[in-house]
């Protein structure tokens, strides 16, 4: 099992970070190659993936695990990916979002094809980064502006 670590630090409140990670629908506007995505059965999400030109379905389960600031999930199929989402306030109106991803890279080069070895390392971990500066830029210019609504 593999592990990567990435952070970022957002300018919005904990509560905002926290309130967008849980927009399954808005997915594909910051999670590379993910084309539709709904929340379905509790804590389930269904979503829709192009990789390399082909298209993948992943049901993955999404877990809450404390106060409103680590949710945790995993796929469930042969993806083999397995998550943690960390928020930490940094000032009332500042956040450090943390991302722990676990994979099997045999599964991920099965599942995903690619690189293998440490491109395909390289390649997740740009993919990660990237992810999050879409989803900092998301959170950033749909927070709400002080005094409003």
């Amino acid at each position: 099992m593999h592990t990567l670590e990435e952070q970022i630090d957002i300018d919005v409140p904990v509560q905002v970070a926290w309130e967008q990670l849980h927009r399954v629908q808005d997915y594909p506007r910051f999670v590379d190659g993910v084309r539709h995505a709904h929340s379905h059965g509790g804590h389930r999400a269904h979503l829709d993936i192009e990789v390399a030109g082909q298209e993948r379905v992943f049901e993955t389960a999404i877990k809450d695990l404390g106060g409103n600031q680590v949710m945790d999930w995993r796929t469930l199929d042969s993806a083999h990916l397995h998550g943690t989402v960390v928020l930490r306030e940094l000032d009332t109106g500042s956040t450090q979002l943390q991302v722990r991803v676990e994979y099997e890279p045999e599964a991920v080069e099965d599942t995903f094809g690619g690189p293998h070895g440490f491109a395909q390392s390289g390649a997740i971990e740009r993919t990660v980064r990237h992810d999050l500066v879409q989803f900092k830029a998301l959170v950033e210019a749909e927070r709400p502006l002080p005094g409003g609504p």
